[in-house]
């Protein structure tokens, strides 16, 4: 991070939500990341305070951190081969995930094949690449991320080279928080789901998932 000796990456318990919201509805889950591999994770997010129940069955499921220590590679994916596309946050996506073509392209390639969009708290950072590609693209769409009140209150906001509610407003978008900082908040827009904080990592897979039902 910026001025800092901290490390960021994702935020276990934003990957873990949405991935047993997905497995245990009978989804094939495939991850990525732009570099593949061994993605990082925010050490803040395995601190005890921080540990939710799908942390702990993750930490005890040898196929998801198996998968997890070799993802793909964001370059090696077609649209064509998914059904829907899910971004887990932590402070990462604002540094790789915004400034990524390849990921930028993902999600226009999911969105203009009428395949969902997901995201959570720093995962909207995404839609940055594609509003890159795609000038106007965030134009008047609802969304939800990371406020710009939890960053004051994470301690983290000098910390970070933009604050990524201010950036997405930037782009047009309309940024909608819940009236209570880190309570769970959902929103959608057509078949663009996002959520703001960790605790709307799961209930942003659930909405998701209510979509691609939909759409069987």
């Amino acid at each position: 991070m910026e001025d800092t000796e901290s490390k960021t990456g994702v935020w276990l318990g934003e990957f873990t939500d949405p991935y047993y919201e997905f497995i245990d509805q009978g989804y094939q889950v495939t991850l990525a990341s732009p570099l593949g591999g061994s993605p990082p994770v925010d050490p803040l997010s395995e601190l005890t305070e921080n540990i939710t129940a799908s942390n702990r069955r993750f930490k005890d499921d040898a196929l998801a951190q198996g998968a997890f220590n070799n993802t793909q590679k964001l370059t090696g994916l077609n649209a064509e081969d998914f059904d829907a596309l899910f971004y887990p946050g932590g402070h990462g996506p604002i540094w790789d995930l915004a400034n990524s073509e390849a990921s930028g392209q993902l999600i226009l390639d999911f969105l203009d094949n009428g395949k969902p969009v997901g995201a959570v708290c720093h995962g909207p950072a995404a839609l940055i690449a594609a509003a890159d590609l795609r000038p106007g693209f965030l134009q008047g769409k609802v969304i939800a991320a990371f406020s710009n009140a939890e960053e004051v209150l994470t301690g983290r906001s000098g910390k970070v080279p933009y604050q990524l509610q201010d950036r997405l407003e930037a782009l047009g978008a309309n940024v909608k928080t819940a009236l209570i900082p880190f309570t769970s908040h959902v929103e959608r827009d057509g078949i663009l789901l996002t959520g703001q904080n960790p605790l709307s990592a799961g209930p942003a897979a659930k909405a998701l998932i209510e979509v691609l039902e939909s759409l069987r």
